[in-house]
């Protein structure tokens, strides 16, 4: 593999992903012989238990164009796309200054702090499709 651009920017677990699927990495380990390092298909193997793997260019466009009015920096965006959190707590843990940033609305107006946390969460539910179901260990 060649680095064609170094630093170019960040990707997001999707884009991940969609590279290591096309380059043909598996889950089986003797599948990825030859093709794909062994450490690509564990990164494969990974993100798939991730919400990465129900997502689309797509939907990850259209979060990035409602989301604007949130005023998010990129890493913020960046997180919400690879983890989708599901709760206020989930949004407060990965978005800096979370309480600061949705105290005011897209016009700058004060607001109810909890309702618009609870508003970006319903926004992501709608556009981000739901991660896989957590498997039970026995």
């Amino acid at each position: 593999m060649k680095i064609q651009k170094a630093n170019a920017g960040v990707l997001t677990n999707f884009e991940v992903l969609d590279f290591l699927r096309s380059r043909g990495a598996k889950i089986d380990p003797m599948g990825c012989l030859g093709a794909v390092a062994v450490s690509e298909c564990k990164v494969y193997e990974y993100i798939l238990k991730t919400p990465a793997c129900n997502q689309t260019r797509e939907s990850i466009y259209e979060f990035v164009k409602r989301s604007e009015g949130f005023r998010l920096a990129e890493a913020d965006k960046l997180n919400v796309i690879n983890w989708r959190p599901s709760s206020a707590a989930d949004a407060y843990a990965m978005i800096e200054e979370c309480g600061k940033r949705f105290s005011r609305d897209e016009r700058g107006e004060a607001c109810d702090e909890d309702e618009r946390v609870q508003e970006f969460l319903d926004m992501v539910k709608e556009v981000l499709p739901a991660p896989p179901k957590a498997e039970v260990e026995t």
